[in-house]
C-alpha cells in the first residue's frame, strides 16, 4: 500500500508580515539537518487533515487558530520507491507568542522566515511554490470559506 503523506505549513503575523515556521530536521533523521515545514505520514483511520494536526502536534507541541487546506498539493517523484507523491498541504495560523516552540526529537532547531527569505534555507522547489501561495493567499485576504477546517 503506498503511503499517504501531509505537508504543514505553520504561520504567523508579526505587524504586516507572514512569518513562516521551519524546522531544522536532526542529524539522525531523514531529511538530515535540512530546513522544512511539518510533514508526516497518515496513520490508519485518519483523515489527512486529522494527521497534519496530529503532526503539527507532536512536532511542536501547537494548536493552530486557524487551520486551512492549501488549494494545491506538493507533487513529486520518489525514484527509490518507484512513487509519485501527490501530498496534500495545510496552513496553521499559529498565535504570535514569545514562548519557546517545544520542538520533538526529529528537530534540532526552528526559525520564523518571511517567503522573500525562503530561498536561503528550502531547497524543494514544491515546498518554496507553497510557502509563496500560502503567502499571496493570506497577504491578499483570499482564504476562501470552503477551505476553514472547523476546530471546533
Amino acid at each position: 500500500m503506498e503511503k499517504k503523506l501531509i505537508d504543514v505549513y505553520p504561520y504567523r503575523i508579526n505587524g504586516k508580515n507572514v512569518e513562516f515556521l521551519i524546522l531544522k530536521r536532526s542529524s539522525k533523521k531523514i531529511y538530515a539537518n535540512q530546513w522544512r515545514m511539518v510533514g508526516g505520514k497518515v496513520e490508519e483511520g485518519e483523515t489527512f487533515w486529522q494527521a497534519a494536526l496530529r503532526e503539527l502536534k507532536e512536532e511542536i507541541s501547537e494548536k493552530p487558530s486557524s487551520f486551512w487546506t492549501v488549494p494545491s498539493v506538493n507533487s513529486f517523484y520518489e525514484h527509490k520507491t518507484d512513487t509519485i507523491h501527490q501530498i496534500p498541504a495545510f496552513a496553521a495560523k499559529i498565535e504570535w507568542t514569545d514562548e519557546r516552540i517545544n520542538l520533538d526529537d526529529e528537530h534540532s532547531g526552528y526559525l520564523w522566515v518571511k517567503a522573500d527569505q525562503i530561498n536561503e534555507y528550502i531547497h524543494w522547489p514544491e515546498q518554496k511554490r507553497l510557502i509563496r501561495l500560502i503567502n499571496d493567499i493570506l497577504i491578499n485576504q483570499q482564504i476562501l470559506p470552503e477551505w476553514i477546517i472547523d476546530l471546533k
